[in-house]
C-alpha cells in the first residue's frame, strides 16, 4: 500500500515535471521566434532606411555644401547690392532672385522625389493588402 502510493506520488511528479518541461521549452520557442522576428525587423528597418536615404531623406555632404553655397551666394549679393553703385545693385539683386529661385526649383525637385517615393509604398502596401484579402477569402469556408 505505502509502495503503491510513493509510486502515484512520483509518477504525479513525473507528470507535472514533464509539463513544467513543456511549458518551458513552450516558452523558450516563443522567446526564439520573437527574437527572429526582431532580427527580421531590424534588418528590415536598415534596408529601409538605406532606400530613404537614397532618395534625400538623410542629408549628405554634398547637400550641405551645395545650401552653404547658396547662402554665401545670397548673403554677398545682398552685402554687395547694399554697398555698391546703381549698376551693380541691380545685378546683385538679379543675382540674389536667380539663386532663391533654382533653390526653390530644386526643392520642389527633391519634394516629388519623395512623394514618387511615398506613393510607391503606399500601391505596394495596397496590393499586399489585396493579396493577402485575396488569399483569406480563399481559405475562409463558406
Amino acid at each position: 500500500m505505502l509502495l503503491q502510493e510513493q509510486n502515484k506520488n512520483t509518477t504525479l511528479f513525473l507528470e507535472k515535471n514533464t509539463a513544467m518541461q513543456n511549458q518551458h521549452n513552450l516558452e523558450h520557442d516563443e522567446i526564439n521566434d520573437l527574437r527572429k522576428e526582431l532580427e527580421h525587423f531590424q534588418q528590415e528597418k536598415e534596408r529601409v532606411r538605406g532606400i530613404v536615404g537614397k532618395i534625400g531623406g538623410v542629408p549628405k555632404f554634398r547637400t550641405k555644401l551645395i545650401n552653404a553655397l547658396f547662402i554665401v551666394v545670397i548673403a554677398v549679393s545682398v552685402v554687395v547690392s547694399i554697398f555698391a553703385g546703381q549698376q551693380l545693385r541691380l545685378l546683385m539683386i538679379e543675382l540674389a532672385t536667380i539663386t532663391l529661385s533654382v533653390k526653390i526649383i530644386y526643392l520642389i525637385h527633391c519634394q516629388t522625389r519623395v512623394n514618387h517615393f511615398e506613393f510607391w509604398i503606399l500601391s505596394s502596401l495596397e496590393w499586399r493588402l489585396n493579396e493577402i484579402m485575396r488569399t483569406i477569402k480563399k481559405t475562409k469556408p463558406d
